[in-house]
């Protein structure tokens, strides 16, 4: 009497977020869904060594699989995306907006309490161009010299010696 025997291996592979969106974050409540690729290498492996039923080695079966998935997904709709972008574009532009209102608010707050900071340290750059109205009523026409051409700027070929030091 002969009898069969047999191994069945049943192996499968899970891709994990294959197809999700490209999402970048732009501040509260803009998100904006971009083109994406994903790369999934994957290896599924089986070293198998059965045994009869004395308990000896009957032979060694290495069964190895690899492989990869490249997915592409692209936004159909342009007009939503560009438009989603151009929100974006003005929410930056009002974060700059309020980072500089609040650096120069505290930058004055400083001055009138009668400090400063010290100039060559890692921050003065962060107030050296906030300055009291009353002073630069002072030195407004100095500034301005010294910021436009003297007249007549008729010869490109010579240099004008400046008047401001």
């Amino acid at each position: 009497m002969a009898a069969a025997t047999g191994n069945v291996t049943n192996q499968a592979v899970q891709f994990q977020n294959n197809g999700a969106p490209s999402r970048q974050v732009y501040g509260p409540n803009i998100s904006c869904n971009g083109s994406t690729m994903t790369f999934s290498p994957f290896y599924m492996g089986n070293h198998t060594t059965p045994f009869d039923d004395a308990m000896e080695q009957q032979s060694y079966t290495v069964a190895e699989n690899w492989g990869f998935q490249v997915n592409f997904m692209v936004p159909l709709d342009r007009e939503g995306l560009r438009r989603c972008r151009s929100i974006a574009a003005q929410q930056e532009s009002k974060m700059k907006l309020d980072y500089e209102l609040v650096r120069v608010k505290n930058c004055a707050e400083l001055q009138q309490k009668g400090f400063m900071l010290v100039p060559g340290s890692r921050v003065y750059h962060m107030c050296s161009d906030v300055i009291a109205i009353s002073a630069w009523k002072k030195a407004e026409k100095k500034v301005l010299e010294c910021k436009s051409p003297p007249k007549p700027w008729y010869k490109p070929w010579h240099k004008p010696k400046p008047k401001c030091k």
